[in-house]
């Protein structure tokens, strides 16, 4: 897993710095970047915590667990019971994720993913209870940073897409979009996530 900017960070900021609708956007945050602490579990586990909740709400919830839990390794997860987890305030459902995907962390974590294309590792994450397309996603992001990765089934690229273009009406237009943007979109979805939190993504 890559930690700190990704390798290839600085060509993303200067091809997408020329591009008519996110440039000004790339050059607003100068200086900043998309930063990776190589923990795929940790990673997975905020992952799971943010679905479908705002980001203030996911933040809360993370901080909770992670003062129950301490670093989040499948090992230290094992420690307490999905009712345990649960207490933090994650679903039910969501703490049994989480737990099962502890209990089964060799495969989750023990794999060639440089070697795999994106399409191969986003199908080995979703075979795990409680990872869907999104959540993979971020994991591309985040974790193996992936350099070209759009999830439109983020709710906030959804929107950033829509304030610089909004005739981007249907999923399909909002892709069309992020085209533009290939073969860096991940970086396109930094910028645009930070046009809309005060403080970067991370996952």
């Amino acid at each position: 897993m890559q930690t700190g900017k990704p390798t290839w960070w600085e060509e993303a900021v200067a091809y997408l710095k020329k591009d008519s609708l996110l440039g000004p956007i790339v050059e607003k945050y100068t200086g900043e970047f998309l930063s990776g602490h190589g923990k795929l579990f940790s990673t997975l586990v905020r992952s799971i915590v943010g679905q479908q909740i705002s980001v203030l709400a996911a933040d809360s919830i993370w901080a909770r667990l992670v003062d129950l839990v301490g670093e989040m390794e499948p090992e230290n997860v094992l420690k307490f019971t999905p009712e345990q987890l649960a207490k933090c305030g994650i679903t039910g459902p969501k703490s049994r994720y989480i737990h099962g995907i502890a209990q089964d962390s060799e495969r989750f974590i023990q794999q060639d993913y440089q070697n795999m294309s994106d399409k191969e590792a986003k199908k080995h994450f979703i075979s795990f209870k409680g990872i869907g397309p999104w959540t993979a996603e971020m994991l591309l992001i985040f974790s193996l940073m992936r350099p070209d990765i759009f999830s439109i089934g983020d709710l906030g690229l959804v929107k950033a897409v829509q304030i610089l273009d909004p005739s981007a009406e249907t999923n399909e237009s909002i892709e069309k979009v992020a085209e533009r943007w290939s073969p860096y979109r991940t970086a396109a979805c930094w910028y645009l996530w930070r046009m809309l939190d005060p403080v970067p993504v991370a996952y």
